[in-house]
């Protein structure tokens, strides 16, 4: 029975000192984050982070529990806002050594490389971080989507972006830790129909699915809504070609197109504007937007951040 309590006695004080060494790695961490509070911004600290492996090794083990803090001081940072246009340096640094703190942090590859690519414009960051987070973590289908996401809409590589769909797809498993069904039909379509807008909307719809940071999810809204209004004037623009092969002459109006039989209904312009026909030339454009988005033509590059928000 003594032998017994002093057994319970041991494995309760082994318990404590292990939850007080745990206490003493978190602090240890939090004040190589907050020594210099008061001298430099918050990123400051994120900034002047030692590398992953330099800091792993002193981190006795806790390294998951250090790319935890780091990822808190990374949200923390994005969340006030103060953050310069082109000042994301420290962004890629941070979650560099996040990664390499524990290199199956899904979450901090996935949700940092959208934030690098989305809100910084470094797609070459991004595409960075996500290339870095393949090998290790050969069962996440996430890490390739938005690789094939970055060089769909950033670098118009559409055929690379399909590859990289297809390796998203063959990832073993079901949802929600599987790819869902729609992510190999994109690949499929990306091959195929690769400047499709509706590709594109579809693709959009994927990643507003998967992303829950609300910063993140406004830009991918206002990509989706820019791409809704090329894809219906490239609708009302085969209609009117539809029109005039069928009538030998331009319709009056958007409402012909209609009434005619050619255009099952007039889409709806989805900032609150109007589409317009010029009668005389046959040209369709929108009320909100003068300029095309160059995107999804065929003859055209990739458009720049800049000319699709």
């Amino acid at each position: 029975m003594k032998a017994r309590q002093l057994h319970s006695k041991s494995q309760n004080l082994i318990t404590w000192l292990l939850l007080s060494l745990l206490l003493c790695m978190t602090i240890m961490l939090q004040y190589q984050l907050q020594q210099r509070e008061g001298h430099v911004q918050k990123l400051e600290q994120l900034r002047l982070l030692p590398r992953g492996e330099v800091l792993k090794p002193a981190l006795l083990g806790y390294h998951h529990l250090g790319a935890d803090i780091i990822w808190l001081k990374i949200i923390q940072v994005l969340g006030e806002r103060i953050v310069g246009e082109k000042d994301y340096e420290w962004l890629y640094h941070a979650l560099d050594v996040a990664t390499t703190l524990d290199t199956k942090y899904i979450y901090a590859y996935d949700a940092g490389a959208t934030v690098l690519a989305e809100l910084a414009g470094r797609v070459d960051l991004s595409n960075q971080l996500l290339e870095k987070g393949l090998e290790p973590n050969p069962g996440s289908w996430r890490i390739p989507f938005v690789l094939g996401f970055n060089h769909f809409f950033h670098l118009g590589d559409h055929l690379r972006a399909a590859d990289y769909m297809a390796r998203a797809a063959r990832v073993p498993g079901f949802p929600p830790a599987g790819p869902p069904p729609y992510v190999a039909r994109l690949a499929t379509r990306l091959y195929a129909q690769g400047q499709n807008p509706e590709v594109a909307i579809e693709f959009l719809e994927g990643m507003l699915q998967q992303t829950h940071e609300d910063w993140v999810r406004d830009q991918l809204e206002r990509r989706k809504k820019r791409v809704t209004v090329e894809r219906d004037l490239q609708t009302i623009e085969r209609s009117v070609q539809r029109y005039i092969e069928k009538n030998g002459r331009n319709p009056l109006s958007l409402l012909d197109l209609v009434v005619n039989g050619v255009l099952t209904r007039m889409p709806i312009e989805p900032y609150g504007g109007e589409y317009r026909l010029n009668s005389k030339t046959g040209e369709v454009t929108s009320s909100t937007h003068a300029e095309r988005m160059r995107v999804y033509r065929s003859s055209d590059a990739m458009a720049k951040k800049g000319d699709i928000e």
